[in-house]
């Protein structure tokens, strides 16, 4: 007896041991059940919930996940919305043209010097260089069918300032357009007929001239500005003193007024023109003027031109070159056989110490 009471003991303690076994292996069973493919949210293993609690935990959770399983669905598909307008929208802007062209800027890159042409002669004389640098002023590059200007008295020819009026440049349109526009530099109002008939055919003349008395003033149907061209600008202690400063850069003019051409620009500088020139061929403000009416003066190197004649020469003919290059081409020449015979302070060729010539840019489409 005492072994069969033994025995159903052991056998309950077994049979109870196997339940609770079976009860453990059922619950960490449910809860380590796999979640379904394509989920991807790992679900908590450690929590203590009810029959009722579990089921609707379940259920709370998967609505979650279904929930973040469509908010990225939604979002992909929104990526892939928005990366094809993307594209759709950079293939536009490379295929169709802007609705409106830029404005060109009148600074460019500078440069920092001129490119100087080889010697005239291997001895680098003055003789070569001079008869190389008047032969190219005098021959005039392109034929010019209409010109414009004053009509001297005596003669039936143009004076010293011309215009091409021909029709394959943009001049004549200009006019006829009434969009022309004249920057007219020089000292004292000696001789303007060429401004007062640009300006009577309706074109925007500006002339400047350091020696007003007032800044801006409006006169014979053109503006007068007490303004000169330089090749450098004012330094800004001198600005900060006087508002109106006398002397610009020409691409400061340009930009102070708001303009972005000029159909015309005549220039008597009085020996500054070398340098006015250099500094309009390196930062590129060659590209804002149509037309280039120019006074040299030849009795002397001018102001800040160093070297000897021979190097002054040189570097004057490699200027007119950097024009050339810059789509200018001359037609039309004036000698003023009144002034002194002198080149360099000497008597070369028999030149006269004062030309006017006048270029036209052949490229120039404003």
């Amino acid at each position: 007896m005492g072994l069969s009471v033994g025995l159903l003991l052991r056998l309950g303690l077994l049979f109870t041991a196997v339940c609770v076994c079976v009860h453990v292996y059922l619950r960490t069973g449910w809860w380590r059940t796999p979640a379904p493919p394509g989920l991807g949210r790992p679900i908590q293993t450690h929590q203590k919930l009810g029959k009722h609690g579990r089921a609707s935990g379940v259920s709370a959770e998967g609505q979650e996940q279904d929930r973040s399983i469509k908010r990225r669905i939604s979002y992909v598909r929104t990526l892939k919305k928005e990366g094809s307008a993307r594209k759709r929208d950079e293939e536009s802007e490379v295929l169709s043209p802007p609705c409106c062209p830029r404005l060109r800027s009148h600074r460019k890159t500078p440069r920092w010097h001129i490119d100087l042409e080889p010697w005239a002669s291997e001895s680098h004389s003055l003789e070569a260089e001079a008869k190389r640098f008047l032969s190219y002023i005098t021959t005039p590059q392109v034929l010019c069918s209409s010109l414009g200007g004053e009509e001297t008295a005596q003669e039936e020819t143009t004076g010293p300032w011309a215009v091409c009026l021909d029709p394959k440049y943009s001049l004549s349109h200009r006019i006829q357009s009434k969009h022309c526009r004249v920057y007219s530099f020089g000292l004292g109002a000696e001789d303007r007929s060429l401004e007062h008939s640009l300006a009577r055919s309706g074109c925007e003349v500006h002339c400047f001239d350091p020696s007003l008395k007032q800044p801006h003033l409006q006169q014979d149907e053109m503006w007068l500005h007490r303004l000169s061209v330089d090749w450098r600008d004012p330094n800004p202690a001198i600005v900060a003193q006087r508002p109106y400063a006398n002397t610009k850069k020409l691409a400061t003019i340009l930009n102070d007024f708001g303009h972005r051409q000029v159909d015309v620009l005549k220039a008597d500088m009085e020996s500054a023109e070398w340098k006015i020139l250099e500094n309009l061929v390196l930062e590129g403000v060659l590209d804002s003027v149509g037309q280039m009416l120019l006074e040299l003066h030849l009795h002397w190197a001018g102001f800040e031109v160093g070297g000897d004649d021979p190097s002054v020469v040189r570097y004057w003919f490699s200027l007119l070159r950097e024009l050339e290059r810059a789509n200018f081409r001359l037609f039309h020449v004036h000698s003023d056989q009144a002034k002194p015979h002198l080149f360099l302070h000497k008597n070369i060729l028999n030149a006269s110490s004062s030309y006017t010539l006048s270029w036209v840019n052949t490229q120039w489409k404003p």
